[in-house]
């Protein structure tokens, strides 16, 4: 009988082929929708609310408008973040972590308290 545990967060270590691509493919699939420098800061920021793309963009140094469009563009492809466009004068153009997107919250905390650790380690050296 096949578990559905996690061969990795359970603590045992399986090794054989199969266990290794089935538990390969999932992080590969995260890691794809993820991808580049820009994606997870872009999260981030939407984390802490709604915002029009200039606010992003000042609290993301380095990314520039181009750059910016295409990973809200591809975020929003993945369902992560929605745009809503406002009838008004000017138009005003919002975005928004979606409640799929808020998932990633706990990963992106694993990864922050993460970071953190290495960066004290690797200036402790």
């Amino acid at each position: 009988m096949e578990t559905t545990e996690s061969p990795i967060k359970s603590g045992k270590r399986v090794h054989t082929q199969d266990v290794c691509t089935k538990s390969m493919l999932p992080v590969q699939d995260a890691l794809e929708v993820l991808s580049g420098k820009w994606k997870l800061p872009i999260i981030v920021s939407l984390i802490f609310g709604n915002k029009r793309f200039s606010q992003i963009a000042k609290e993301i140094p380095g990314i520039t408008d181009k750059m910016l469009s295409k990973e809200l563009r591809d975020l929003e492809a993945n369902c992560l973040v929605k745009r809503s466009v406002y009838d008004s004068i000017p138009v005003v153009v919002e975005y928004t972590l979606t409640d799929y997107g808020k998932t990633l919250m706990p990963v992106i905390d694993v990864l922050r308290n993460w970071g953190e650790a290495h960066r004290n380690r690797i200036m402790s050296l």
